[in-house]
């Protein structure tokens, strides 16, 4: 009767100590992933405003360059 007990107060513990372990980089291994996602998508909305930014900066300067040649012409 004594070997059981020990067994099972040693069991126990190191059972649930190795749960705990298997459960604990189960999160760590959801939070990694939601950071690379984060991390992607976060990358694709930079991409898309410089994208955005180059554009409207392409405009610009062909309304300046618009407006600079039609003072030229009327001087």
């Amino acid at each position: 009767m004594g070997d059981a007990q020990t067994i099972l107060a040693v069991s126990v513990p190191t059972l649930a100590v190795l749960i705990g372990i298997l459960v604990n980089n189960a999160r760590l291994t959801d939070t990694n992933k939601r950071i690379d996602d984060l991390r992607a998508d976060l990358g694709h909305q930079i991409a898309g405003t410089r994208d955005l930014l180059r554009a409207e900066l392409i405009r610009v300067e062909q309304v300046m360059d618009a407006r600079l040649k039609h003072i030229e012409e009327s001087r």
